[in-house]
């Protein structure tokens, strides 16, 4: 039977845990799509060593699970001196600075095959057109090609960003109290995994939901002009 007086108070409890949750997501977030942008634009390039440092980058992080890279950061770094005796180590030595180094460079990997499909979305036409009336390169990407690959890319990119949030749960395992980390240290007094977890995933479900949201209402705002565009097509067609 469940006991929904002890599922309120997990609730309250848990939900100390969401700040963290939401840090750990954002700022990897932030960081993930300097990483994905420059490492489409690498792929992009016509220097096959770009290319193939980027390539490498996302073939290892996509080929190795999100876990073992959270642990090689927090566990591993510290077995070189040189780590250890550099400015870095005030870092890499606290598992909230290698919780969002795994995350960032995870999102960056993934993240970077979706900006590159947005990215080569771009119609050459455009480009070409662009560059035949003297517009440099920097403003084609500012006017032109940026903002339709994000058009693009922005619903992918939403769907990246909800899967980062459900895999902050993940750097429990390196003592951090997000939400799952502080479940498991109830589960740990109570041995009430069902209400705990029923409790967790309803806040995960929550906050994914908000952030599904978000990224739908700044599409709509993104696609607004195509929306009106269509709108006066089917009424010049009804007038005639």
């Amino acid at each position: 039977m469940i006991d929904f007086a002890f599922m309120y108070e997990a609730l309250i409890r848990l939900v100390g845990g969401v700040p963290l949750t939401l840090q750990l997501s954002l700022i990897a977030s932030a960081f993930g799509v300097i990483f994905a942008v420059t490492a489409a634009l690498m792929q992009l390039s016509d220097s096959r060593v770009l290319r193939a440092i980027a390539d490498a980058y996302v073939f290892v992080i996509r080929g190795t699970p999100l876990l073992v890279q959270i642990f090689l950061i927090y566990y591993g770094m510290g077995q070189f001196d040189f780590i250890r005796h550099s400015f870095s180590w005030a870092l890499l030595r606290e598992p909230y600075w290698c919780a969002i180094f795994a995350l960032m460079f995870n999102t960056g990997a993934y993240g970077s095959q979706i900006v590159r499909g947005g990215l080569l979305s771009v119609p050459k036409g455009q480009i070409e057109a662009a560059r035949s009336c003297g517009m440099p390169t920097v403003m084609i990407y500012r006017r032109i090609i940026l903002p339709l690959a994000i058009r693009q890319a922005l619903p992918a990119y939403g769907n990246e960003i909800i899967l980062l949030t459900k895999a902050t749960s993940l750097a429990s395992i390196i003592t951090m109290m997000e939400i799952t980390g502080v479940a498991a240290k109830m589960i740990a007094e109570t041995y009430r995994v069902v209400e705990v977890f029923l409790v967790a995933g309803g806040l995960y479900l929550l906050i994914n939901f908000v952030l599904s949201r978000g990224v739908a209402m700044l599409e709509r705002r993104l696609m607004r002009h195509t929306r009106t565009d269509s709108s006066t097509r089917s009424v010049q067609r009804r007038a005639a």
